[in-house]
């Protein structure tokens, strides 16, 4: 059942909201792990293993959270979300001797169910609230909520970092505990629309039952985002704390600044790629494709020059600010045009199982990408993390380089 149009943007604010409210718990919980459990001689790859079963069960949680989106609603999925992080959270509150891998792996698990169960939900309701047939509505609309996400995380990572600074890793938890529980709060009065939810039980089979467009898509996805990942969820922060002798404010500050930056042209790319509003939605599939492929071929060269200049030894902080800054802009168009696709190639009465199918590929992706940033980092270096990051993405590219494309049908 589909809100009326006159509450359809009070709903896609609040849906909106609580994203926005979640992602920066998410960025700044993510920074207080890596840098607390650094600082405490934590190595690279245990590190990495405690945000392994985030990833993991968002690969579980993405798969099946469209099904149930579409059965119970998507919006009640998304509460179920900001539920489940504010356990994860208070996880985290226990005395220090408990805190080992295993139990910030348990508490990680719990936040990335959380975390997909609240994307998932916000990105199928782009789909169901966007006007139908007008292909410019949906890229503005799904870029504007990807970017502005990305964004958020960024100063989440900011705020994780001053938070650990000031205060300590108990109080920040403390923190973000209290300011999430009122927007759970205000979300379970406020948030009433069924939005996607299917009048009878949708069929189970239909779950993996995906168009070789979506599934060619989707593993793409998955390489992109493992070549994001391996360098940057474990391998970067440690190298700059560890050969650069950065500070936990001066890590999360540039991590911040990446992930904004990052944000912001996620938000510009229809202007970068295309103006679908000329074109019908089918030619504008076309051209998505095309542009998927040409700039994932200009990503896939960014890596190998960072990785020259830290071979040659130019002054590494100069080398990583401006190589890995290009590297988040091109990266940033590559996602918002695969975000973009997904929601346009999708029909309105399958978008809650299509979108949890491809974040279940964007979620494997992360999962390749965060334990091999760990592992490669410990046993070859920071420039292998990069190279291996060009593999990833030319793979992507050889995907995408044969993606059919069909038009699609919005019902």
């Amino acid at each position: 059942m589909q809100p009326s149009s006159s509450n359809s943007l009070a709903q896609y604010a609040l849906v909106t909201g609580n994203y926005w409210a979640f992602t920066l718990t998410d960025g700044a919980l993510r920074m207080l792990v890596v840098l607390h459990f650094y600082s405490l001689g934590y190595d690279a790859f245990s590190i990495a293993l405690m945000f392994l079963f985030y990833e993991l069960f968002g690969v579980v949680t993405n798969l099946l959270g469209g099904y149930f989106g579409a059965w119970v609603g998507l919006n009640r999925i998304m509460n179920i979300g900001l539920g489940l992080q504010i356990v994860a959270l208070c996880m985290l509150l226990v005395s220090p001797h408990m805190l080992t891998v295993a139990w910030v792996m348990a508490a990680q698990a719990l936040s990335g169910i959380a975390k997909d169960l609240n994307k998932m939900s916000a990105k199928s309701a782009v789909k169901l609230l966007a006007p139908s047939n007008q292909s410019a509505s949906l890229y503005r609309a799904v870029a504007l909520l990807t970017g502005s996400k990305n964004t958020l995380k960024g100063v989440g990572f900011f705020m994780g970092g001053a938070l650990l600074g000031s205060v300590g890793f108990t109080s920040s938890i403390l923190i973000m505990v209290a300011s999430l529980s009122i927007v759970w709060l205000f979300s379970l009065v406020l948030l009433k629309t069924d939005l996607g939810r299917h009048k009878h039980k949708p069929n189970i089979a239909l779950l993996l039952s995906k168009s070789v467009a979506i599934n060619r898509l989707s593993g793409a996805r998955l390489c992109l985002f493992a070549a994001r990942d391996v360098w940057f969820v474990v391998a970067l922060p440690v190298y700059l704390a560890q050969q650069l002798s950065w500070e936990h404010w001066q890590v999360s500050s540039f991590l911040a600044m990446w992930v904004i930056g990052y944000g912001l042209v996620q938000i510009m790319a229809p202007v970068l790629t295309q103006k679908p509003h000329q074109k019908t939605l089918t030619h504008t599939l076309i051209l998505a494709h095309k542009s998927a492929f040409k700039w994932q071929s200009m990503l896939s060269v960014i890596p190998v020059f960072i990785a020259y200049g830290l071979y040659m030894q130019w002054q590494a902080s100069v080398v990583l600010i401006l190589g890995l800054g290009v590297f988040g802009i091109v990266f940033a168009v590559n996602s918002s045009l695969h975000s973009y696709l997904i929601l346009a190639m999708s029909t309105k009465d399958k978008v809650a199982m299509d979108v949890g199918f491809y974040y279940m590929a964007n979620a494997c992706g992360r999962l390749l990408g965060t334990v091999l940033s760990g592992f490669v980092f410990l046993q070859f270096g920071f420039i292998a993390c990069l190279l291996l990051s060009t593999l990833l993405v030319v793979f992507a590219a050889f995907i995408t380089y044969g993606l059919a494309k069909p038009a699609p049908i919005n019902s």
